[in-house]
């Protein structure tokens, strides 16, 4: 009998209709603050009626997928309101929700549970948590709505939004009290706080791709950082729209998701072009039938090994893993035995996610025998997905 697993390569988080994950175009979330205290003009809206026409008339005809409402800003330069304050000024902002006829998801940033369960009730698709499940009450909160949540890497404390350094302590914070069958994660750019300097988020950057050993969505928000400026010159916020849409080039060919920007017009183009003629990868989303099936493209050994770290190695050495790799999830039960059975002979690097995926990885060679076993088993679906990727690679 066949029987599949209901866990796929990579999960797609269903934001009130619009699909975000592998397999789905990169989406654009445009940034629209209802507070007076951010740092970019241009995006502060204060009056609920004006925002609704600056998301009718201007972010949704520029491409718009997303609009990120934020009620206080997240930079630690600005003092943290406390639940209260937020509430209040969701109270004032909510109308925007019936006001609005455009239809674009609304997604609410906060660090609060309760200001969370108040925006779900009326109407917000999406939570933005900055703090990432520090209020010890959001993640049961968004769960008990099936509510999608944006889980940003951070300390649980509600004051210290993304007040991380290291690569290793930003897994550490993603990992921090799970995730919901919902959650999309945001590794956490920016400055933040005094001890992040430019270039950990340039180290962070580089190697963004890790993040996909979570196989989760992600969101990556770099739009007119000063870290991107500085590599220019252009230390002034107003000067750095050149150097945010090369970043967003990049992130989307490194695993983003969602690009989170001030610029909607420019991103949308940036991220049609990155879609359009970036790497080609084979991918199946879980939408369609049979087994799904995700390529990894340019995988360095730390990418193995982070996928090692959230799984148990089947088979093979971290080093046999890095040329190409797959994400392979709702299996049946004799595939996932046929590909652990030929994992254990040929040169691969095989890791059983936590989520039940399988991560496999090796040489062009090693992959071929792998696909060509499997077809000897009857598995031609899954082995012609492996062969199709080949085809490109060699």
């Amino acid at each position: 009998m066949y029987t599949q697993s209901s866990v796929p390569a990579m999960r797609t988080v269903d934001i009130d209709g619009l699909p975000v994950g592998d397999g789905h175009p990169t989406r654009v979330m445009s940034v629209l603050n209802m507070s007076s205290n951010s740092g970019y003009k241009p995006s502060v809206y204060l009056d609920p009626a004006e925002a609704a026409e600056a998301i009718e008339n201007t972010l949704v005809p520029a491409g718009a997928d997303i609009v990120d409402v934020g009620l206080q800003s997240a930079n630690p330069k600005y003092e943290s309101k406390p639940v209260e304050k937020e509430l209040d000024r969701l109270e004032e902002v909510a109308p925007l929700v019936d006001e609005l006829d455009a239809d674009v998801p609304l997604s609410l940033e906060t660090r609060y549970a309760e200001v969370a369960e108040a925006a779900i009730g009326y109407g917000f698709d999406l939570i933005n948590d900055v703090c990432g499940f520090a209020d010890p009450e959001m993640k049961s909160v968004v769960e008990a709505h099936d509510m999608p949540v944006v889980k940003m890497a951070s300390p649980p404390d509600l004051a210290a939004p993304g007040a991380l350094k290291t690569m290793d302590e930003l897994f550490e914070a993603l990992q921090r009290d799970g995730f919901t069958d919902q959650t999309i994660i945001d590794p956490a750019f920016g400055g933040w706080y005094d001890g992040k300097e430019f270039a950990d988020n340039w180290e962070l950057f580089r190697r963004l791709r890790e993040f996909r050993a979570f196989g989760r969505p992600m969101l990556t928000a770099t739009n007119r950082e000063d870290f991107l400026g500085d590599l220019a010159g252009r230390p002034e916020t107003a000067d750095q729209l050149a150097v945010s849409l090369a970043a967003a080039t990049m992130e989307a060919e490194r695993g983003s998701h969602i690009i989170r920007t001030h610029d909607t017009k420019e991103t949308h183009d940036v991220v049609k072009v990155a879609d359009a003629l970036g790497d080609e990868r084979t991918v199946r989303a879980e939408t369609d039938p049979g087994p799904t099936v995700a390529e990894l493209t340019d995988v360095t050994v730390r990418e193995v090994e982070r996928n090692q770290s959230l799984g148990e190695t089947l088979a093979g050495e971290t080093g046999d893993g890095a040329t190409l790799t797959f994400l392979l999830g709702d299996l049946a039960e004799d595939e996932a035995a046929s590909v652990r059975a030929v994992a254990e002979v040929v040169d691969v690097v095989l890791v059983e996610k936590s989520s039940g995926a399988l991560y496999l990885g090796g040489s062009a060679a090693a992959v071929k025998v792998v696909a060509d076993s499997l077809a000897e088993d009857g598995h031609r679906e899954l082995a012609g997905t492996l062969r199709e990727s080949l085809s490109r690679r060699v």
